[in-house]
């Protein structure tokens, strides 16, 4: 059976889960995960993707990221990459390092983002890695403790998650804690690492129960989050496949879509290309940016290419042009 498309989308929320092949271990020593962490660090930064947890064990690692300027694909893409290749040129070995493909769960903000910052940063207790909590408190390789303030990391969105915890930090810090600790007796959650009906419920017994009461629920193994929010990404998601093929079939190549952003601007072609600061260029080249992403299905990178730019002033593009678009109901 062949693999899903992966699914995203500006702002969304993703659980990933990368393992060792065969269960081997990815990180061997602290410089190794040092170098992860820097590799992290540095695409969060520059992508402007956001870190809300994390946690590093022997085998495998965990993290949830919000997308930025640029897909989860593309930042795990380079980091798992650079990161691979600098670990078989350390121990002089070959092959694949992590197994099969990341696993990477979209999931609901509001019902599963404390959660899921819980459970993340609870793995190293799980694994016995720290005796207990106040170990946890100051380990280096875990989100928890730059959270408590312990670790300096800040490229982690620390701050944001003491504000859905507590109005001042000092209250914020009383409140997470007590929360990580009711969490320590719950051990492993198994509806917390993969999408689909039985886990978006908690379990069988809240599938069977909500049959009885002929309650259907619309479910997918990508999504992690109630029918409703499942319904709303898979039909944004289709809304956006069907575009590129529409525009495929009409031949919205670059040149065609430079043409149809001169025509609804009422413009140049030669000024939509050009460089010049003008705020009206400037609008021109965000929404063509945006097209050729959203709709002729083109990437970041060979827009920037294409532009004579840099990838992340495309994604900007692309961002601000899915704005103006909205706003003056171009199509």
């Amino acid at each position: 059976m062949p693999r899903k498309a992966r699914i995203d989308a500006t702002g969304a929320f993703h659980h990933i889960i990368v393992r060792g092949i065969e269960g081997r271990k990815i990180f061997r020593d602290e410089p190794d995960r040092d170098n992860f962490l820097d590799r992290l660090s540095d695409l969060i930064v520059s992508s402007q993707t956001r870190c809300f947890a994390w946690a590093l064990l022997p085998n495998h690692a965990h993290m949830l990221l919000q997308t930025g300027l640029i897909p989860i694909a593309g930042l795990m893409r380079r980091l798992l990459t650079g990161y691979a290749v600098s670990f078989n040129l350390k121990y002089h070995r070959h092959g694949h390092l992590f197994q099969n493909r990341y696993k990477s769960i979209l999931c609901q903000e509001d019902t599963y983002l404390k959660e899921l910052i819980r459970y993340i940063h609870l793995n190293p207790l799980r694994a016995a890695l720290v005796p207990d909590l106040p170990s946890l408190d100051r380990y280096p390789w875990c989100g928890h403790s730059a959270i408590m303030g312990n670790v300096k990391r800040e490229w982690q969105s620390s701050e944001y998650v003491l504000k859905v915890f507590g109005k001042t930090k000092a209250r914020a810090r009383r409140s997470y804690t007590a929360f990580v600790e009711q969490g320590v007796a719950q051990g492993n959650r198994p509806e917390l690492v993969g999408g689909g009906l039985i886990r978006s419920m908690g379990g069988w017994d809240k599938v069977v129960e909500m049959r009885r009461d002929n309650t259907f629920m619309k479910s997918d193994e990508r999504i992690l989050g109630d029918g409703d929010f499942v319904q709303r990404v898979l039909k944004e998601a289709e809304e956006r496949l069907n575009r590129r093929y529409l525009a495929r079939a009409r031949g919205f190549d670059f040149e065609k879509t430079v043409r149809r952003v001169a025509e609804a601007m009422h413009m140049e072609a030669s000024e939509v290309l050009s460089s010049t600061k003008a705020p009206r260029s400037v609008k021109a080249r965000s929404l063509l940016c945006y097209w050729l992403n959203s709709d002729s299905g083109m990437n970041k990178a060979d827009i920037a290419r294409k532009l004579g730019i840099c990838q992340s002033a495309a994604a900007r593009g692309v961002v601000r042009g899915e704005k103006i678009a909205l706003e003056n109901k171009y199509l």
